[in-house]
């Protein structure tokens, strides 16, 4: 098992920044994938960042520009940084790793998830 704590969600102004991070503990050898997600209300969850252990990102297209994804191995951390936040990035955004099982299983765990607000 791997537990997923984030933080760093706030109430910000349209244009501002914020960094959120996201710690992960227990289970956490073969862990290859980090990432966030997002939920808005009476949306679907959409991913929004995402990056491997080589370093190699991938982004939604609503944040490329704006939000870059980091991670550090060694402390098992990964953090979101968004600027130029707009009323549309609000939403409750969720950490997710996917670690490697046994054989070739792949295990995804969750965050509880951190609130986002933007006031326009």
């Amino acid at each position: 098992q791997v537990q997923l704590v984030e933080s760093g969600g706030d109430l910000v102004q349209a244009g501002g920044s914020l960094r959120l991070s996201c710690a992960a503990s227990g289970s956490i050898d073969n862990i290859f994938i980090m990432g966030w997600h997002r939920q808005a209300p009476g949306k679907q969850r959409e991913r929004v960042a995402t990056i491997a252990t080589t370093g190699v990102t991938d982004y939604a297209d609503s944040v490329k520009g704006r939000f870059t994804i980091s991670r550090d191995n060694a402390k098992n951390t990964v953090s979101l940084q968004m600027n130029s936040l707009k009323p549309e990035d609000t939403a409750v955004y969720y950490c997710r790793v996917i670690r490697r099982g046994r054989g070739a299983s792949l295990e995804t765990y969750w965050g509880q998830g951190t609130q986002v607000t933007v006031s326009s």
